[in-house]
């Protein structure tokens, strides 16, 4: 119980100082930065894990497909490459 009293300390500590720190021109700017950094990191972290999931399930995408016409193979007469 002790440790969870200290984990909700410092969760509301966090919320305390976030309010003051967006109260600031500067620190919102920081906030901001922060956010931004953060969508940018998980957003590339979703389109890697779903071209791994698609990799996966054998499918091919869009510019898989592209390279196969480019470079004149017929992707209907060879077979998927699913592990």
């Amino acid at each position: 119980m002790k440790h969870f009293l200290w984990f909700l300390l410092g969760v509301i500590g966090g919320f305390v100082a976030a309010h003051y720190v967006n109260k600031d021109p500067r620190g919102r700017d920081v906030l901001a930065e922060l956010d931004a950094r953060i969508s940018e990191f998980t957003d590339r972290i979703a389109d890697a894990y779903h071209a791994q999931e698609a990799s996966f399930a054998g499918s091919e995408t869009p510019v898989d497909a592209v390279e196969a016409v480019a470079a004149g193979d017929d992707a209907s007469d060879r077979p998927s490459s699913a592990l």
